[in-house]
């Protein structure tokens, strides 16, 4: 038996994102004074430092930007899947927002399209993750 996937951290500023994770949302912030969207969440916008912000939804598509395929385990739960996939997706929307992929990686590639998927972790965190889109493949 695999350990756990290890949890991420869930602090105040990031609620929404974990909110919308819950209801299979993806959502990022939005500053409502400049319109920047911004990933991850952040006290200030680095493009106005305005505080405001609203939780926006994506659509959760997008292409992979860059990866890397990992050799070593950084945590025990991913020994069983060595080697695996990291990418910097950047969604349709333009943020970037980062994902294990559970393809092998000779059928990853950059510019590749992939869409989000929800796993349930606990009760409290769902975590977004991404797929590679092909024809099997539904739209989140």
């Amino acid at each position: 038996m695999s350990a756990a996937r290890p949890l991420p951290l869930r602090t105040e500023i990031a609620n929404g994102y974990w909110d919308a994770a819950k209801r299979h949302e993806l959502a990022v912030q939005r500053c409502t004074d400049c319109g920047a969207l911004r990933h991850y969440p952040q006290e200030r916008c680095p493009e106005c430092i305005s505080a405001a912000h609203e939780w926006a939804p994506l659509c959760g598509r997008g292409t992979i930007y860059t990866y890397v395929v990992s050799h070593a385990a950084f945590h025990p739960f991913f020994e069983d899947r060595l080697p695996y996939v990291i990418a910097t997706i950047e969604l349709d929307e333009g943020v970037r927002v980062m994902s294990d992929l559970d393809e092998s990686p000779d059928q990853v590639s950059i510019g590749a399209p992939v869409e989000v998927f929800f796993e349930q972790l606990d009760d409290d965190i769902t975590l977004p993750r991404f797929r590679l889109v092909n024809a099997d493949s539904s739209s989140a």
